[in-house]
């Protein structure tokens, strides 16, 4: 875990979702690996050819954008993929109960947190993967809020969901808070706002993050 930045008083802390609140790299590959294979089937080429493609249109990305990583939806939409199709072959293709389960510690740290914060979901998933996921993970009662691919019609990084996310929470960005596993998609961004950071290296870092607040003694909370 690394601590960029945390505002004096926090109100809101904005959860991504995948490789964030669960550790599953196979998962996590397989969300890429098969929107690559469906690109690859438009286009008449097999998934290696594909893969290869897209790789370098990632590298390309990044030396055109200061090194930063560029999200998977943004390489579809360069390949001429709209987002409602984007959008549409994720629901269709994403089934995370073949990967994940129910997380008890996810859970504990989530209620501490909810307690005394608002929490979100902000994502590069549609809405109906995210509410899949948190309920596979036994902890979509924590999230009143989700804002996904289909929410705002863009992929992050892009300022728009964070505006989202202070709108809906009634919450001022410099009183949010952003937890990502990517810094370039999930915390870049929320930071030039005057939001915290959080980079967690997986779930296992989420778990700590109520005694890293608490650590705070009256500092924090709505």
């Amino acid at each position: 875990m690394k601590v960029f930045y945390l505002p004096e008083t926090i109100k809101a802390i904005a959860f991504d979702m995948d490789l964030t609140l669960y550790t599953n790299d196979g998962y996590g590959r397989y969300q890429i690996d098969i929107l690559v294979e469906k690109l690859g089937q438009l286009r008449g080429l097999s998934f290696e050819e594909m893969n290869s493609q897209v790789t370098e249109k990632r590298k390309a990305w990044a030396l055109s954008h200061g090194g930063k990583e560029a999200s998977l939806s943004n390489i579809l939409e360069g390949y001429g993929i709209g987002m409602e199709d984007i959008i549409k072959w994720r629901k269709e293709l994403y089934e995370p109960a073949l990967f994940i389960k129910e997380d008890e510690k996810l859970k504990a740290a989530l209620e501490k947190l909810s307690n005394s914060f608002v929490l979100g979901v902000v994502t590069n998933n549609p809405v109906l993967v995210a509410r899949k996921t948190l309920a596979v993970l036994g902890v979509e009662t924590f999230f009143p809020f989700i804002i996904g691919l289909d929410t705002c019609m863009t992929a992050k990084p892009h300022r728009i969901h964070f505006e989202k996310f202070s709108e809906l929470t009634n919450c001022l960005p410099e009183t949010c808070v952003s937890v990502g596993d990517r810094y370039d998609i999930d915390l870049d961004i929320p930071l030039s706002m005057g939001m915290g950071g959080i980079l967690v290296n997986g779930v296992e870092d989420v778990y700590c993050i109520p005694e890293l607040l608490n650590n705070k003694v009256g500092s924090y909370g709505v």
